[in-house]
């Protein structure tokens, strides 16, 4: 049988093949604030204190380019986009299908209003298009640029599947972290607590001193529930992305994204999902409207027929179950369709800037988004260098105060607010840094360098390839 060859390309989608993003903005900031990679944004170097996280760790390190490698392979989303495009690359099929024969079988009966009504003709007729002024071809381009937007579709589907799973590693290390202060500090208060009591039962203290020491105590460890609730939500959200448990691993702390996020440079628009979804709606609103105009010109098709009456005459010869044959060429065209042409026309030009309108959109969203993240980040940074020095002297202001304290200086209320000021700096900084390392996640994910970040180029993703 004559058909289309099956074509599996589609599965493989090269960003450099496709078409150029047709947007010039009229202006663009290139003046743009810079962060250095060895500021205290992203350091390590404060010390926390030597305890254990609330989940036992095997010596088993995972990358986040590994997680989420790990995802995107599993993900259903991924999956169901991926067969979305299958079924649209099998449309191509059925558009190339009008170049080819096109054969049909039918009985008729004889004129119902004349003595032949009884009689009945089987036919076979076949055409084959000849020319038509490009009519098929384009509707093969249409089906072509709708492929192209499901694969645009299949990349923001593996962009945002890289994008949770990358957030959930990181807040796992955070809340990790988190409770990790947060145990520092219960057992700091514990030994305040124990300093208290033994000072009241002593008679060198007020009774008192104990009690509040205990309110603090038990506040802490009211924060340290609540904190390991939040581990314990993103444990199961990479759970869920995974497909494994979460706490086999030890998460490698991700520094690199600092160089890697590219985050004041400006970024290729021909990388970003959403931009290549807005582009491939102007190529199919264009695509649209040449087939409007192309519906108005004639089609040239070759015909050809055989009946045969198997009960009566056959009407074209007048044989008794007679057998006629005939091959004839046929030219058809909608000359008026009560002004629907025109209508078509007008719809699918405002169509095409209806779709132009979203690239521009599109733009601006994706550029005021790269902003607020570049500021949210440059505001954190600024805030770490104020929590570091607030961390140094918050310890320093906590050994004092102990002193004062066994000295008979200092309330118990003072030594229990700087223990707690000293452990809230340490919380507040490690929440800082991990918010500069999640914007920088959302950044990556706007500006289209998931793949480029966490190795998802020239890769197999559930049979589907992305190349660079």
């Amino acid at each position: 049988m004559l058909r289309p060859s099956t074509d599996d390309s589609y599965r493989t989608f090269d960003l450099s093949q496709f078409e150029k993003i047709e947007f010039n903005p009229q202006s663009q900031s290139t003046s743009l604030p810079v962060i250095g990679a060895n500021t205290g944004a992203v350091s390590d170097s404060t010390q926390l204190p030597n305890t254990t996280f609330i989940q036992p760790v095997l010596p088993q390190s995972l990358s986040i380019e590994s997680a989420v490698n790990m995802a995107v392979q599993r993900h259903p989303s991924i999956a169901q986009s991926i067969a979305s495009l299958s079924g649209q690359n099998a449309n191509i099929d059925v558009a190339k299908a009008a170049y080819y024969p096109q054969l049909s079988g039918q009985i008729r009966t004889g004129d119902v209003t004349s003595n032949q009504r009884g009689s009945q003709v089987f036919a076979v007729d076949a055409t084959q298009m000849v020319y038509d002024f490009g009519k098929v071809k384009n509707s093969v381009d249409i089906e072509k640029t709708r492929l192209s937007y499901q694969q645009a579709a299949v990349l923001i589907s593996i962009d945002d599947i890289a994008e949770q799973t990358a957030r959930a590693v990181i807040n796992t290390i955070r809340y990790q972290r988190l409770v990790s202060i947060y145990q520092a500090q219960i057992k700091g208060l514990q030994r305040l607590y124990t300093i208290a009591k033994l000072r009241a039962d002593a008679g060198i203290s007020s009774l008192a001193d104990p009690v509040q020491a205990q309110a603090y105590l038990e506040n802490a460890q009211a924060a340290l529930i609540l904190q390991e609730s939040n581990l314990k939500q993103q444990q199961e959200k990479l759970r869920t992305l995974l497909g494994q448990d979460p706490s086999r691993f030890n998460w490698n702390m991700p520094e690199h994204l600092i160089n890697q996020s590219q985050l004041y440079d400006n970024p290729d628009l021909q990388r970003i999902p959403r931009m290549i979804s807005a582009q491939a709606e102007i190529a199919l609103a264009r695509e649209q409207r040449k087939q409007n105009n192309l519906s108005r010109y004639p089609t040239l098709s070759l015909v050809g027929s055989l009946t045969q009456a198997v009960n009566g005459p056959n009407p074209n010869n007048g044989k008794d179950d007679g057998f006629d044959s005939s091959i004839s060429l046929s030219a058809s065209s909608n000359f008026y369709q009560g002004g629907a042409t025109g209508s078509r026309d007008r719809a699918a030009s405002f169509a095409e800037q209806a779709a132009r309108d979203r690239l521009s959109a599109t733009y601006l969203e994706i550029n005021d988004e790269m902003r607020n993240y570049r500021e949210q980040i440059q505001n954190t940074e600024r805030q770490i260098l104020v929590l570091k020095e607030r961390e140094k002297s918050s310890a320093l202001t906590r050994e004092l105060y102990e002193e004062q304290y066994k000295l008979g200086k200092r309330s118990i209320l003072d030594l229990l607010s700087s223990e707690q000021m000293f452990f809230s700096a340490q919380m507040e900084r490690e929440n800082a840094r991990f918010d500069i390392f999640e914007n920088m996640i959302r950044y990556i994910d706007v500006t289209g360098r998931n793949r480029d970040v966490y190795g998802l180029n020239n890769i197999i993703i559930q049979g589907f390839e992305v190349k660079p």
